[in-house]
This record gives C-alpha cells, sequence and structure tokens, in this order.
C-alpha cells in the first residue's frame, strides 16, 4: 500500500512540475515538410506578407486611379505611402529606429518616384519615362544596398533581382492598362503579388536566420 501511495505522490510531482515549465515554441513545418519554424516565425511571416501585400495592392490601386484620374486618387497616394512608414517600423525591433526610417525614406521615395513613372507613361512624354525609370533603378538599387548591409542573408545580387523584377511587373501593368489589355494587366497583377510574397518570405528567413534567439 505504502509503494502505491509513494508511485502516486511521484506521479503527482512530475505532473505539477511539468505544468510549472513554460510553453514550449508552437512548432509548424515549412513549405515542402521543410525546416520547422517557431510560432514567433510564423507570426513574423504572416505580418511581413500582410506589409508587402499591402505595398503591392496599393500599388495597383494607385496605377488604377491614376491612370483613370479618379478622385480618389490623393487618398490612395497617402495610403500607400503610409504603408512605407509601417514597412519601415517593422525592422526596428530587429535594426533599430535609425534603420526603421531610413528604409522607409527609402520606400517613400520608391513610392514617389512611381508615381513620376505612372505620370510619364500615361502622358506618352517617353523623355521623362525614361529619366523617371533611372531613378526608380537607382532607388531599387540603393534599397537592395541597404538591406543586403543590414542582414548577410539578404545578398545584394539576390535582393536587387527581386526589386527589379518588382519594377518590371509593375511597369508591366501599367503599360497594359494604357493600351486596355485587361488580361496582360490582371496577369501582370498576379505575377507581381506572387513576387511581393516570394520576397516578403525572403526577408523574414532573413531575420529569423540572423536573430535566432529571437525565434
Amino acid at each position: 500500500m505504502k509503494k502505491i501511495m509513494l508511485a502516486a505522490l511521484l506521479v503527482l510531482m512530475v505532473t505539477a512540475s511539468s505544468a510549472a515549465l513554460p510553453a514550449p515554441q508552437m512548432m509548424m513545418k515549412g513549405k515542402g515538410g521543410g525546416p520547422m519554424m517557431t510560432k514567433p516565425a510564423t507570426e513574423l511571416r504572416t505580418a511581413m506578407r500582410k506589409l508587402w501585400e499591402d505595398h503591392i495592392t496599393w500599388t495597383r490601386l494607385y496605377i488604377v486611379s491614376a491612370l483613370a484620374g479618379l478622385e480618389d486618387v490623393g487618398e490612395v497616394a497617402k495610403r500607400l505611402l503610409a504603408n512605407q512608414d509601417d514597412l519601415g517600423n517593422a525592422i526596428k525591433p530587429y535594426y533599430g529606429d535609425a534603420a526603421g526610417l531610413k528604409l522607409a525614406q527609402l520606400l517613400r521615395d520608391h513610392i514617389l518616384i512611381a508615381t513620376e513613372v505612372v505620370k510619364a507613361a500615361k502622358m506618352g512624354n517617353s523623355t521623362e519615362l525614361t529619366a523617371a525609370q533611372k531613378k526608380w533603378t537607382a532607388n531599387a538599387d540603393e534599397i537592395a544596398a541597404f538591406l543586403s548591409q543590414a542582414n548577410p542573408n539578404w545578398p545584394l545580387a539576390t535582393v536587387s533581382d527581386m526589386l527589379h523584377k518588382h519594377l518590371e511587373m509593375t511597369t508591366d501593368e501599367v503599360v497594359a492598362r494604357l493600351k486596355k489589355d485587361w488580361a496582360a494587366d490582371v496577369a501582370a497583377y498576379d505575377k507581381g503579388h506572387d513576387h511581393m510574397l516570394m520576397f516578403a518570405d525572403i526577408l523574414t528567413e532573413g531575420i529569423v536566420k540572423q536573430f535566432p534567439a529571437k525565434f
């Protein structure tokens, strides 16, 4: 009888001590059964995807409103610029306030130059369009350099390629809408949307690898 009571007491002690331990991080498998992701890493991935999805969506809405001369273009532009501040804020926990503000400013420039591209394309002014696109590419290179210097898991060549493709796909949207080629317009947006989510995932993976203690 004493042995039974002792065994029961041990079970209770083990159960109580286990309950007192902090809950383990929730683990989730990556795509294709790849590396496991902790709950914090998954939350960062979801948040980063949301921000870059906002980027591509509000860029799309600006293109539609600007080319059609809609009255909402000013408000759409304000919301699009606010997204760049949100993206800057997203990296502050890892790289500090100054880095977050710098990224936000670079991305704001990216959007402001994009408005020049859209305007020149709408007017059919090839000289201004070429000049704006040159500025746009230089800005993309500046963003890529900034990111690659901040995180070794974001290689300059990879980030530059991703950003250049983003510019190409966005330009394809503008051109297709001007030509009223609606099928091409929709296809360009879909490609750009998928591409932006890929870019968001690259950023997430880089942060998780650089700051494993946080995840």
